[in-house]
């Protein structure tokens, strides 16, 4: 069974800054490929950032210079800086796993508000 547990979110201002945790079991951590989604009512689930195995990243334009996106092998475990936060940042994150053995793999989900 793979879980997936976020933590981190919460109430910013604009401008503002917070990390994501994302804590992986059930894998063999290293071998996946993890990424962060964004999810708003009625919109499709976006990808936001995302780090391969072997450490390489990308992101949505829209988060390029603000969002910093890694991972500790060791902890089984993928990080999301987000610094100069914009209440358009304002979603449910998601922690995604792929593996070619389980497929995609989803985390409930940690609500990010960006507001004053």
């Amino acid at each position: 069974q793979v879980y997936l547990v976020e933590s981190g979110g919460g109430l910013v201002q604009p401008g503002g800054s917070l990390r994501l945790d994302c804590v992986v079991s059930g894998i063999i951590f290293s071998f996946a490929t993890m990424g962060w989604y964004r999810q708003t009512p009625g919109a499709q689930r976006e990808l936001v950032a995302e780090i391969t195995s072997g450490g390489t990243t990308t992101y949505v334009d829209s988060v390029k210079g603000r969002f910093t996106v890694s991972r500790d092998n060791a902890k089984n475990t993928m990080y999301l800086q987000m610094d100069g936060l914009k209440p358009e940042d304002t979603a449910v994150y998601y922690c995604n796993a792929n593996t070619r053995f389980f497929g995609d793999s989803w985390g409930r989900g940690t609500q990010v508000t960006v507001s004053s």
